[in-house]
Formats: C-alpha cells, sequence, structure tokens
C-alpha cells in the first residue's frame, strides 16, 4: 500500500479556478491524503489565498500566476515534487496552452499526475522530456488490462454493511465533496466508514477503493463497481460504505447513477442538489428536471428511498441557504442540510436511522 502523502503538489489550474471546470483542484484544496498540496496555479486567480476563493476560509495555499512563480517561492522550503492536473474540462482534452505549461513542469522536474482523457504517457514529446529529466507521468483515467477487470458477479449481496450512494440532480455539483464530509463526520462518531471514488479527483484525494467510471468499458463498469464496494467490506468490514456518484441520471451528456444503483445495491440515496441552477451545467436550453421528478426516478429504477437532499448553494448566497433549506424539506418531506456551510452532523443521524434498519430484499 502507498504510504500518503506522495510528495509536494502544484494543482494546475489555468483559467478555471471557482468555475465547474476546476473542481478537480477544488477537490483537491479542500482535502487530499496523497499530496500536500503548496500552491494553485491561475493566472486569474493569482495573489489570493485558494482556500477564501473557495469557501472564504483561508487553507495557507497561495495562487500563482505561473508553474515557474510557484516553483521560484517554494525553491527552499516545501520544494514542489508533482504537478497536478486540476482541470476537468468537457471531454477532459487538453488545450495547446496547458501543453506547454506541462511542458515547463517537466522541466522543472515535477512529476505529472493527469486525470484527463488525453494520455500524457503517450504522447511522444512529453514522453521523451519526461525520460531526459527523470519524472513519471501517471494517467489516472488509464483503465486496468482488461484481464484485471471485473464482470458483474452477484458478491455484492454479501455486504451487510449500510450502503450510502450520494448521486446528484447535475454533475460538478459536490457529490464528492459530501461524501468525504459525511464520511469524516460518521467517523468523528466512531463509525467505521470507507468510501469508494468513481472518479479522477476521489483517486488524487487518496480514496483506498474505486474505479474511473467514465474511462471504463461498458461490459465492466457493473462489475467495478460491485467489486470496489465488496472489496472494501472484505477488507474492512465497515459499519457503512458511501459511494460517490457520478454525473446525474438525466443529464444529456453526463448521464450517470443508474450502474451505482443497479450494481452498488445502495440501502440508501443522498441526492446533492443546487437550487439555483436552471439549465445543466455546461449546456444552455437543457432544462434541469425538476427536484420531486428526479427523486421519483431514483426511487423507481432502485426501490430504495432518497433519505435526505444535500445542498449545494451556489448564486444563493449564505444568508438564504438555510431558509432554502427549509423550503426543500416542506416542498420534498425530505430533511436538507448545506453541509459545506453546517457540516454533516445532521446529515450522519439522519443517515444512521437506516443502520438499525435491515437491509431490504
Amino acid at each position: 500500500m502507498i504510504n500518503f502523502p506522495e510528495g509536494n503538489a502544484i494543482v494546475y489550474c489555468e483559467g478555471a479556478f471557482t468555475t465547474p471546470n476546476g473542481k478537480t483542484a477544488h477537490g483537491l484544496v479542500r482535502r487530499t491524503d496523497r499530496y500536500n498540496v503548496i500552491s494553485v496555479v491561475d493566472s486569474t486567480n493569482a495573489g489570493s489565498d485558494a482556500g477564501i476563493l473557495l469557501n472564504n476560509n483561508p487553507a495557507g495555499i497561495p495562487v500563482h500566476r505561473t508553474i515557474k512563480e510557484s516553483c521560484d517561492f517554494f525553491k527552499t522550503d516545501s520544494k514542489p515534487t508533482h504537478l497536478v492536473i486540476g482541470i476537468a474540462p468537457d471531454g477532459g482534452r487538453l488545450d495547446s496552452s496547458a501543453r506547454y505549461d506541462i511542458k515547463t513542469a517537466i522541466e522543472f522536474g515535477l512529476n505529472i499526475d493527469s486525470g484527463l482523457h488525453d494520455f500524457l504517457s503517450e504522447d511522444p514529446e512529453l514522453v521523451k522530456l519526461a525520460l531526459k529529466h527523470g519524472i513519471k507521468i501517471r494517467d489516472v483515467r488509464k483503465t486496468p488490462p482488461r484481464n484485471q477487470l471485473h464482470f458483474f458477479s452477484g458478491k455484492i449481496e454479501e455486504v451487510n454493511s449500510l450502503v450510502i450512494a450520494v448521486l446528484g440532480t447535475d454533475s460538478a455539483i459536490g457529490k464528492r465533496t459530501t461524501s468525504w464530509i459525511l464520511k469524516e463526520a460518521l467517523e468523528n462518531m466512531s463509525y467505521k466508514v470507507d468510501m469508494i471514488g468513481t472518479g479522477q479527483t476521489a483517486w488524487m484525494q487518496g480514496v483506498r477503493y474505486g474505479l474511473i467510471l467514465d474511462s471504463l468499458i461498458n461490459d465492466f463498469v457493473s462489475g467495478e463497481i460491485e467489486h470496489a464496494v465488496w472489496q472494501a467490506w472484505y477488507d474492512n468490514r465497515p459499519d457503512i460504505i458511501i459511494i460517490e456518484g457520478q454525473g446525474s441520471l438525466m443529464n444529456p451528456a453526463y448521464p450517470g447513477g443508474f450502474e451505482i444503483l443497479a450494481a452498488g445495491r445502495p440501502d440508501i440515496v443522498i441526492l446533492q442538489h443546487a437550487p439555483a441552477r436552471k439549465e445543466y451545467d455546461g449546456f444552455p436550453g437543457y432544462v434541469l428536471h425538476p427536484l420531486d421528478k428526479q427523486i421519483r426516478a431514483i426511487e423507481m429504477l432502485s426501490s430504495r428511498p432518497v433519505a435526505a437532499i444535500t445542498v449545494n448553494h451556489e448564486n444563493l448566497g449564505i444568508d438564504t441557504a438555510a431558509s432554502v433549506c427549509e423550503e426543500i424539506t416542506i416542498d420534498t418531506g425530505l430533511p436538507a442540510f448545506d453541509v459545506i456551510l453546517d457540516g454533516a452532523s445532521g446529515l450522519a443521524e439522519t443517515v444512521l436511522k437506516y443502520l438499525k434498519s435491515e437491509k431490504p430484499e
């Protein structure tokens, strides 16, 4: 097992920090066991503290204009060892300016970790440069060899932990962040909890069990979800397993969640929602389906209850978040929480009610 942290990381997020395309960087600033994050590179936010930009809470992580500026800043103390690609553009493709910056990082001797669909370890020029400078390039979205992938077998039925799926009404809405916050809240209450990561950011944050769902061959998606949940249960016998969701059931570009419902066999679902969003993220004209309809769809497909709504307060204002949660509870009959603002103790108490219940057939 890899010992964490692996090194000191500069998170590359040029032009995207505080936008949906910067969600990987946001996750790494909020928490990661895999790296010690020392800076973010984004010229549009240079001079700020990444934590203040993200949560209005200082993180001690400066935002620099360039990779060179960041390397010079940490020339003696906390010398950087990694450049982690913190942007998640549509389609996971790399533009020419970002490629130039990655070459610069390699020349500074930084190992490169990338979650893009463009595999940097297959770029001849970058590979040659990496060999010259003695650094490693890791493409997180590269799948294991097919002979190591799992097909659904039904062993998920052995799992007797409480399994929670954190799904969303849209992509880039905070499902992974809510999963981590809930995990920590439950652990603080002395429960044993494992989290199943389903995307590249969770891997970069150091999740011990998981898969990169959106790069797998479809035949193996269900089997890999099942195997990750089963393996966490088999190794650790946790009280609770939390599965990070991907996309949303009705998102036109990133439909996700059904495989988690079908193969992960969750006992309950937590649904992450951004009340101020009117259209699906990045797709003007595609109207976001109403919350009540999304709840009904999840419950119809899974025969499992949506136990709570967690609120992303983007474009709401901190002062109105509490009243929005109250409105959601009135409209849906479900408890609603803003775990970023208020923590997850209330959400933890809600899910623990299901721990004492027998698992549904």
